[in-house]
């Protein structure tokens, strides 16, 4: 018999974590949505448009709402981008993992917070955590994309198609399928989030943060070096 080693890399920009954050997206936005006021708490092009269509309406009352969520993703976005300073790179050692663990604290936070706390402040914070996300997790495999916003992945996924169909490029092809898995993974949580959310109401946020504890842990024990395992084959001469 003869081993042979596999090694499978499950670095932060590989396609299977960018599936298990999109799934998350998905799954908050509809936990959000329908359990948090009708807002999205990672789609803020959708909170632009609401608020928007609200204000048209002449009830300002409720396009306000959709403000605090705008506020608090940029608030994100800011300490995001102080993580990167190269102090604190070398103090956190892995920005983004801490930025996980951050996520995951939140989130499980939330489910423990009494019905008197108002919707808003809870959905302030899990934008807050998603817009730390999506400024730390940019990359797949070497292409740019989003964990929380669907249009720009289905832009590249369709460009994609596009030359694997008609130039016959084997990279596009690949793209393609990258990109699809990404954005079928925030499809699946938007479906997953809505049945949990009538179904366990405020508590279903704690099954987005058992996912990131998942990708955390697969971060943990494969930071770029990825995991090896060992294939058992059998020798048949």
């Amino acid at each position: 018999m003869s081993r042979k080693r596999l090694t499978l890399k499950l670095s932060p920009e590989s396609v299977y974590i960018g599936a298990l954050l999109s799934l998350v997206a998905g799954y908050l936005d509809a936990y959000t949505y329908i359990g948090r006021d009708g807002v999205f708490s990672t789609a803020q092009t959708g909170n632009m448009v609401l608020l928007g269509v609200e204000a048209a309406r002449g009830d300002f009352a409720q396009a306000l709402v959709h403000i605090p969520p705008i506020v608090a993703f940029v608030t994100g976005v800011f300490v995001a981008e102080m993580l990167k300073h190269p102090w604190i790179v070398r103090m956190l050692v892995e920005p983004s993992r801490a930025v996980l663990l951050l996520e995951i604290i939140v989130l499980f936070g939330v489910g423990f917070l009494p019905s008197s706390v108002p919707n808003m402040v809870v959905t302030m914070m899990i934008v807050f955590v998603g817009s730390l996300q999506i400024s730390t997790f940019r990359s797949l495999e070497g292409w740019t994309y989003n964990t929380t916003v669907t249009t720009g992945n289905l832009f590249t996924a369709a460009r994609a198609l596009y030359i694997s169909l008609f130039q016959k490029e084997l990279s596009a092809s690949l793209q393609f399928k990258k990109f699809a898995t990404v954005i079928s993974s925030f499809l699946f949580g938007a479906f997953i989030g809505t049945f949990a959310t009538y179904r366990m109401e405020d508590k279903a946020v704690w099954i987005a943060s058992i996912i990131l504890i998942v990708v955390f842990f697969i971060m943990l024990v494969s930071p770029a070096k990825g995991i090896s395992s060992e294939i058992i084959k059998r020798d048949t001469r």
